[in-house]
């Protein structure tokens, strides 16, 4: 990672910068790549994808045609909990990547109950294929049964993160036991920006919309994984270092929550995997 990027360490003692890009809807091919291309020349060292993506192929390219350093680059994917072998497919993402290694290899969701994976995400790094495990949209109880049979306990859970699902008691449950959250959909796919709360606090700080919602989930202690395929919004959203929402601004954002602070990853009706 260079000097200049803010990072949280991992369990793993890897460290994972608090801004990275999504690519989650982001179509195979000139589209992927010319986002992953405009983020790594705008300073991102985190990119994001997923199997279930099937744009692999294109993040790679993208970040080899660079010419920046790999281990310079914090590279995530996420196995399909489709697959029945998650060592066998990142083996199979690193061939579509064109990458020795991955940063950080995920379980996207917990189809099928949240331990069946695990000893193939083990297997993976046991066998070099990523430096770091992790989950993806894991409930504090999924956590708590995973932690049960885990050797190697997950490093990250990445989930749905903004003021208005502010999973406040599933972070701090993942905090004590030494798992990072990471947010996606910190902008609420573009819903929260038009909010008045949120455009008040962005006009008294100088600020965008969506980087008072940025910065407020990295206030929160997460790393953050806004998706855009438009290079001025892609610079925008990495321009929230310099910053800091005051007390007042937290508290307003905090009010906006929906969810109760809950220690649930999604609601019942929106775990498409039930």
């Amino acid at each position: 990672m260079t000097d200049s990027q803010a990072t949280r360490t991992l369990s793993n003692g890897t460290a994972i910068p608090v801004v990275g890009l999504g690519v989650w809807q982001v179509s195979d091919g000139p589209e992927t790549e010319r986002a992953v291309t405009w983020a790594l020349e705008t300073g991102y060292r985190l990119i994001d994808t997923a199997q279930a993506y099937r744009n692999e192929a294109s993040v790679g390219r993208a970040i080899r045609d660079s010419g920046i350093p790999r281990e310079e680059i914090f590279l995530t994917t996420k196995f399909y909990p489709g697959g029945k072998d998650a060592r066998v497919e990142a083996e199979k993402s690193l061939q579509r990547l064109g990458t020795d290694y991955l940063d950080l290899y995920l379980i996207h969701w917990p189809q099928g109950g949240p331990t069946w994976a695990w000893p193939g995400m083990e297997a993976a790094s046991e066998a070099g294929l990523t430096k770091g495990i992790g989950i993806s949209n894991f409930s504090t109880s999924e956590i708590q049964q995973l932690l049960k049979v885990s050797q190697i306990q997950p490093a990250v859970n990445q989930i749905q993160f903004s003021p208005f699902e502010y999973r406040r008691a599933l972070v701090e449950a993942g905090e004590e036991a030494g798992v990072v959250s990471q947010a996606y959909s910190p902008l609420g796919t573009g819903r929260h920006l038009g909010d008045p709360v949120v455009a008040r606090i962005a006009s008294a700080t100088g600020r965008t919309p969506a980087q008072v919602l940025i910065r407020w989930a990295i206030q929160k202690g997460l790393s953050v994984i806004p998706k855009s395929t438009h290079r001025e919004r892609i610079e925008e959203n990495f321009d929230v270092l310099d910053f800091e929402l005051d007390e007042a601004s937290v508290s307003a954002l905090d009010a906006l929550d929906t969810t109760h602070q809950t220690p649930d990853a999604l609601s019942r009706s929106n775990k498409w995997w039930s």
